[in-house]
């Protein structure tokens, strides 16, 4: 999986990378090894609003591209929720495949049997 990891108002350093590649490990596992994933970190600069560190995941893969975006206090929270969103969509759209595939092969079984 190719992950870009963007700052907008934000600085991006080694250590929020390395955050960002250890919590979408398990995704990256689960997808392709040509899935894009697009996490952009950014700083509210409005200050009525409380949680002003913004996490945004954009993970592209085949037909279909998964959104996810968390706010909270802490840019490591953020993206530890917005990593954990990824995650159950990916692994609802994984459960949604298999069972498309299990329905058509029981369809062309029943229609083999018909002819």
């Amino acid at each position: 999986m190719q992950i870009e990891i963007v700052g907008r108002g934000f600085e991006v350093d080694e250590e929020t990378r390395e955050s960002v590649r250890k919590r979408f490990d398990r995704v990256d596992r689960q997808v392709f090894e040509h899935a894009r994933l697009e996490v952009v970190l950014r700083e509210e600069s409005n200050p009525a609003i409380a949680d002003k560190y913004v996490a945004e995941a954009t993970l592209g893969l085949k037909r279909v591209t998964l959104h996810a975006e968390e706010r909270s206090l802490t840019m490591d929270h953020s993206i530890k929720e917005v990593a954990l969103d990824i995650r159950r969509q990916v692994k609802r759209h994984r459960e949604q495949r298999r069972k498309r595939s299990l329905r058509r092969r029981l369809a062309s079984r029943a229609r083999g049997r018909e002819a």
